[in-house]
């Protein structure tokens, strides 16, 4: 009989969809107890998803004995801190994107999981789970896609004025960046996912949209460690909402579909150059068996590791891949300058990448 995982959830707004993945997954996981500084919209979620008990007091969730994992759904800027009560309890921690505020506080807790042999911190990535980039990921593994040459990503949303009305949004301090740390984050690991890490980038950033103090609009020339570049585009301006991935290999071009929020889902389309290969990849792609996708498809792969010791799906260095490329696209808009990576303890953003003023 497998094993049933406790979860205790922090938060009361993207919260709704992890409560959702948990709940399609009844037989690895049970969520007794939400904690939410918002009353209301936590003991709504309460009632939708039968979740027992309310609290407004997280340490009362690290004390408990009863909880197996740590699910932090809050604003940004208090993500390290949650994680780190989180594991120092004895608990497994899953975290919200983006993960932390610095890659320094990545380091920080890669050693503080060092001194809790066998705790597990697992950002979220949820979008790696969509049929159209698993697709992806069987035909590079069995050798079908060649050379990497080009990929291009857009991330075009619309966030209105609507959308900063809340509090901690649009402010370096709360949301600790703009779109490049909350909204393209997805794609741009979805781009790390499938290449590997970066290895320089040069970008151009501004506030075009909003009246707000981070970015909103960025364009982005990015060197692969691989060999293969890629171009990468942002905007909360767009009146028609897309994201768009296309990857293009020496025998193989990969095309994602155009819905903003889940552009790894199918209907992907694969081609490639020539009509026997063509066939090769039809074969390939027939034998492949679809699952459940999203945060349903992570939490099912986070159990599984929890049970057999092994490391996360989605790990801490996924995570600092996605916070380096951030780091260094500020850092190169504010230098006019290309930035190489990885980003050490010697670079000027690496304990913050917050403007000093």
């Amino acid at each position: 009989m497998t094993r049933k995982l406790r979860v205790g959830v922090i938060g009361a707004g993207i919260a709704a969809r992890h409560l959702t993945g948990f709940g399609w997954n009844k037989d690895l996981f049970d969520v007794p107890v939400l904690c939410s500084l918002d009353e209301d919209r936590g003991k709504a979620l309460c009632e939708e998803f039968g979740i027992g008990e309310y609290t407004q007091d997280a340490d009362s969730l690290f004390a408990r004995d009863d909880l197996d994992i740590i699910d932090i759904s809050t604003p940004p800027s208090s993500h390290f801190e949650l994680c780190r009560k989180g594991i120092e309890s004895g608990k497994h921690v899953i975290c919200e994107k983006p993960l932390f505020g610095s890659i320094a506080e990545v380091d920080e807790m890669e050693r503080i999981l060092a001194r809790f042999p066998g705790r597990k911190l697992m950002p979220i990535f949820q979008y790696r789970y969509g049929s159209g980039l698993q697709k992806l990921k069987l035909l590079i593994e069995r050798g079908l896609a060649g050379k990497p040459f080009l990929t291009t990503i857009e991330t075009h949303w619309w966030r209105g004025p609507d959308y900063y009305a809340v509090p901690w949004r649009g402010k370096w301090a709360t949301e600790l960046g703009g779109g490049l740390l909350g909204h393209a984050i997805h794609a741009h690991d979805m781009l790390n996912y499938v290449h590997g890490p970066c290895a320089e980038v040069f970008s151009y950033g501004a506030t075009l949209v909003n009246p707000i103090e981070v970015e909103d609009t960025a364009a982005l020339s990015v060197k692969m460690q691989n060999g293969s570049l890629a171009t990468l585009s942002m905007t909360l301006g767009s009146r028609k909402e897309i994201s768009r991935l296309r990857f293009c290999f020496s025998d193989l071009v990969a095309e994602s579909i155009l819905e903003p929020y889940t552009m790894g889902r199918d209907p992907w389309v694969f081609t490639a150059g020539t009509e026997e290969h063509q066939a090769r990849i039809d074969e390939a792609l027939a034998a492949y068996v679809p699952g459940e996708d999203g945060y349903t498809r992570q939490f099912e792969l986070f159990h599984k590791a929890i049970i057999e010791g092994k490391d996360p799906p989605v790990t801490l260095q996924d995570a600092r891949n996605s916070l380096e490329l951030v780091t260094a696209a500020y850092f190169s808009q504010r230098t006019g300058k290309p930035t190489p990576m990885p980003i050490a303890a010697d670079h000027p953003l690496y304990r913050s990448w917050l403007p000093q003023e």
